[in-house]
């Protein structure tokens, strides 16, 4: 599957601009661990692209409609099965198995919380983000209140690495594709 025919996917089912930057960040967050650990870029990347496509307009079936939409692209059962693993407990029963199930599920809403976070700075931006300050947003559950904290605590935990470790990586990981996820949307 090429990118182009993800991303033409994702756009027929997102139209918001926060939806589609999301996957975007996700994309480019879960290529960033993918390189990290010694994987598939590629994949790693389309399965963080397309993560959501069903969420926008169908945010009741969500990870219930997946499997349905992506055959439009004739989406592997691999890539199918770590989409819906992602919301695991919460819109669907499929366990994250893998790596980069698990790394997805533990960065999907952190990604959110981050990214809210960085609009706050002056900078507007991760790349001058620190950790202790992300964990201050963590702790106040009133700031991007939608961002489950027990999801990122899980992620965290099924990944068998602390919260601060995930905090950092996934940082770096947005500092890592931030530059490219916003000259991709001045493009569309």
């Amino acid at each position: 599957m090429e990118r182009t025919e993800a991303l033409e996917l994702l756009k027929k089912y997102n139209k918001e601009e926060f939806h589609i930057r999301h996957a975007l960040t996700v994309e480019g967050v879960m290529r960033y661990f993918a390189n990290e650990l010694g994987y598939d870029q590629d994949f790693w990347g389309l399965v963080g692209l397309l993560h959501d496509v069903d969420f926008e307009e169908y945010p009741e079936e969500h990870c219930k409609k997946a499997p349905e939409l992506l055959k439009e692209i004739n989406a592997s059962e691999e890539m199918v099965h770590a989409i819906c693993s992602h919301g695991y407990d919460s819109c669907s029963d499929i366990k994250p198995e893998h790596e980069m199930e698990k790394i997805l599920y533990a960065v999907d809403e952190l990604t959110g919380l981050i990214w809210a976070a960085a609009k706050m700075r002056p900078s507007k931006s991760t790349k001058d983000m620190e950790v202790s300050s992300l964990k201050k947003k963590f702790k106040d559950k009133k700031f991007a209140a939608g961002c489950s904290r027990d999801v990122i605590s899980k992620g965290a935990e099924i990944l068998g690495i602390s919260l601060e470790e995930l905090f950092e990586k996934t940082i770096l990981a947005m500092r890592s594709c931030e530059d490219i996820v916003e000259e991709e949307l001045k493009e569309m």
